[in-house]
């Protein structure tokens, strides 16, 4: 379906619902999400009600609405309620998961080279905790584009099918360079190899279908795309695979310690639960703001009831950021990155009309250049796009939304254009 088929439910007249300054262009859904009024609205009730009564709603309200927003999105992404809790953010989740598990000597942590990097870094930190030093090893899949999806997939299982491989975390879209990446049959090759598989689906539900039951990964993170508040994310985790994780991040009152002689008795302050040792871990971890939580089933409701619900959102995201992106390429004269398995997501790459010497990299220009145009974009223009230097080229990243249109990618084209024509003339001098 071309976008221009489903414009008079999409773009200006969604642009209203969301609380965006007049006059700028919020085309970076990617990096930390959006929601509309409605669902603003019921995060401001939900927090005056927490407001009036903290000890009744936290200690008795708070997990029978959990639940609600649970089994709402458990519903969205064909999933099993109990398999499926709440977490701040998808950098939180992945933790959980890494830190949870049990290393030991020789045990290898696999991920890709376009690995989110707090999520890389959590590997890392992993690795320089145990002792003695390398007895567990981060593995790091080198990821350079342009790549088809069959040499991420032979490089992916070159990586896993060695011995030790204890985990492997790839994403759903990588962040930057943002393209879909193949995780249904990477999935596949990790139960090929006895291996782990961690999803960072950050660009995941409302950005791509999913289906949980189907790709049936050990681990799932996703978030940011369902118009939730920020501090919202879902952790998927199959029966089988929830005795691994013992505690949440931080440790809570959730956490059941193993009975050990002369170990004194741990006191819990949460009322007694029903649930699963799994599900009873993330009911409340800490004291913090667990609105955003209860805002899921408010956000799938707009998307049904004024976006005509997800196949309509993803067709029309996905339509939009290709055509944008071709747009945006050929204002700036350039190209868009991956194919079209790739490019099947509402996140997207063009490349810069910009390039460096040797002598400019080596001086750490394009990082100078890079920093000058994402932050002379938003203050002048009002649209914050991140760029990412990959493959000896420039590129930045756009995302396509419900609230956006293809003039909007006509603006940050020529935006860009501007912005590439004087740093080039300005490259040589300080920017």
């Amino acid at each position: 379906m071309a976008s221009s088929d489903i414009s008079s439910i999409f773009g200006a007249r969604l642009l209203s619902s969301f609380p965006f300054t007049a006059g700028n262009i919020n085309i970076n859904h990617g990096s930390f999400g959006a929601y509309p009024f409605a669902v603003r609205e019921a995060l401001n009730n939900y927090q005056r009600r927490i407001d009036a009564q903290p000890d009744g709603f936290l200690r008795y309200e708070l997990p029978e609405l959990i639940d609600k927003s649970r089994s709402a999105v458990a519903q969205l992404i064909n999933a099993d309620v109990d398999n499926v809790v709440l977490v701040p953010n998808a950098t939180t989740g992945v933790n959980t998961v890494l830190r949870n598990l049990v290393y030991e000597e020789g045990d290898k942590i696999v991920y890709l080279g376009t690995t989110y990097s707090a999520c890389e870094k959590a590997v890392i930190h992993i690795v320089d905790t145990y002792k003695p030093q390398d007895s567990v090893e981060a593995v790091k899949v080198d990821m350079r584009y342009p790549m088809s999806s069959d040499e991420i997939l032979k490089r992916f299982e070159d990586a896993i099918s060695h011995k030790g491989v204890r985990i492997a975390l790839f994403d759903t879209v990588s962040s930057l360079p943002a393209l879909r990446l193949p995780f249904e049959k990477m999935v596949s090759l990790c139960k090929k190899y006895n291996v782990l598989s961690l999803v960072d689906g950050a660009h995941g539900v409302g950005c791509i279908g999913l289906d949980m039951r189907s790709l049936d990964a050990d681990f799932f993170l996703t978030v940011r795309w369902l118009y939730t508040p920020r501090s919202c994310a879902i952790l998927h985790v199959p029966a089988r695979n929830q005795h691994l994780i013992k505690t949440s991040l931080p440790t809570s009152h959730g956490y059941n310690p193993a009975e050990r002689p002369g170990r004194p008795k741990v006191h819990n302050p949460l009322p007694a639960s029903t649930k699963s040792t799994f599900v009873y871990l993330f009911d409340f971890v800490a004291t913090m703001d667990y609105a955003p939580y209860l805002c899921v089933p408010d956000a799938i409701k707009f998307r049904e009831e004024q976006c005509g619900g997800e196949d309509k959102i993803l067709t029309y995201t996905i339509t939009l950021a290709k055509q944008g992106a071709d747009r945006v390429a050929s204002i700036l004269g350039t190209d868009v990155l991956g194919d079209d398995d790739q490019r099947a997501c509402p996140l997207t790459m063009v490349r810069l009309p910009l390039t460096f010497s040797d002598e400019d990299i080596k001086e750490e220009k394009h990082k100078s250049v890079h920093a000058w145009i994402e932050k002379t974009m938003f203050y002048k223009y009002g649209a914050f796009v991140p760029l990412i230097y990959h493959g000896s080229q420039m590129w930045v990243r756009l995302s396509g939304q419900v609230y956006l249109a293809l003039e909007d990618f006509d603006k940050v084209g020529h935006m860009l254009s501007d912005l590439c024509a004087r740093a080039a003339k300005r490259k040589t001098s300080h920017l």
